[in-house]
């Protein structure tokens, strides 16, 4: 199965598709964007949006392991 409808042609989304913020970092744990970033994505530029899927490897630090719930589960 594809995902079809969320192709585009503009840089496409990091999203994995495991929506849940972290409440201390307050990061997605799936894409490691900032709640404001996963709301304004469709707005920001090419250039606006290549830079933070750039930062996005070195937010993963900011995760700390929670022992249960979803993000337990989907932490490595």
């Amino acid at each position: 199965m594809t995902d079809e409808i969320w192709k585009r042609a503009e840089i496409e989304s990091p999203c994995v598709k495991i929506c849940v913020i972290h409440p201390e970092a307050r990061l997605c744990v799936g894409c490691l964007r900032s709640i404001d970033e996963i709301g304004t994505w469709s707005r920001k530029s090419a250039d606006e949006r290549r830079d933070i899927i750039a930062a996005l490897p070195a937010r993963a630090g900011q995760l700390t392991k929670r022992r249960g719930g979803r993000l337990g589960r989907t932490a490595g």
